[in-house]
């Protein structure tokens, strides 16, 4: 086998492919798009300038973080006792559980959302059954409830990997060792268990609340006007209105906000991280 020895001294130049490939088909799309949203339709600040002007614009940016703050918070309800669960049982349950995880993933999207469409729709089998037990019939297509439900079915894998990559790496014996101290099962777990899987609780809540802020697909099916997401308002003004410096303006703006939620959680976690190391 031949020796290339510029990529033993710098292994760095194998990643040049992919770097290349990321310019290409991210870097130059993302380039025109904050160029069109300073320069089309004219240059300066204008579609900046409108988009804070106008009262409906901010209520659908803020909205589109109300809903991904939920979808985060539910998602981490349901994803922490199953990912507790999979480190409990045994390999074959754990792999069972790992399967329903990841079978979602080989579905599209669009199958799930429209899945979710026949069942939350006004005579739909989630309402069949409310009424069915004496209930009046619930609205849930087209609100933000009906959002909420559909995004969180879509993102509640991203929530259980990183919390069941890190609980896995907890030694339940620290538990029965506080037990045995004289501490109790709830005061063991919040003392002890939480703090150690609080890595995977931020990892898992990052990567769901960003992933929400660009969710277009579920909102634009299962929303309606007053659950309108920022992605669904820049579609509408590129594709049906021809605005591509507004919605460039939309884009940059999501772009910039995500960035800044990862800068803050970055230096969250690596506090937390230095203070658990100063502490051994």
């Amino acid at each position: 086998m031949r020796d290339f020895p510029s990529i033993r001294r710098n292994p760095v130049l194998l990643t040049l492919p992919a770097v290349l490939l990321l310019v290409v088909a991210l870097g130059y799309p993302l380039a025109q798009v904050v160029a069109r949203s300073f320069t089309d339709p004219e240059p300066g600040l204008g579609n900046y300038v409108w988009f804070f002007s106008r009262p409906v614009n901010l209520t659908v940016f803020w909205r589109t973080f109300e809903v991904s703050g939920w979808v985060t918070l539910i998602c981490l309800v349901l994803a922490y006792p199953y990912a507790w669960l999979m480190t409990a049982v045994g390999p074959r349950t754990r792999l069972l559980m790992v399967l329903c995880v990841l079978v979602p993933f080989w579905v599209s999207g669009v199958v799930r959302t429209l899945a979710w469409v026949i069942l939350l729709q006004d005579s739909g089998v989630i309402n069949r059954m409310v009424m069915a037990l004496g209930f009046e019939k619930l609205r849930l297509i087209r609100t933000q409830t009906g959002v909420i439900i559909g995004m969180t079915q879509v993102l509640l894998p991203f929530m259980i990997m990183p919390l069941y990559a890190v609980m896995r790496g907890i030694d339940l014996r620290l538990l029965q060792a506080a037990r045995s101290l004289g501490a109790r099962p709830v005061l063991a777990f919040l003392q002890v268990y939480l703090p150690l899987s609080l890595p995977g609780v931020l990892g898992g809540s990052v990567i769901v609340f960003i992933l929400g802020l660009g969710f277009y697909i579920t909102p634009a099916l299962l929303g309606g006007p007053r659950a309108t997401m920022l992605s669904t308002l820049a579609q509408q003004q590129v594709l049906q209105q021809l605005n591509w410096g507004r919605g460039g303006a939309m884009g940059v703006i999501l772009l910039v906000s995500t960035l800044v939620l990862l800068a803050v959680a970055a230096r969250f976690t690596s506090r937390r991280y230095k203070i658990a190391g100063g502490s051994k």
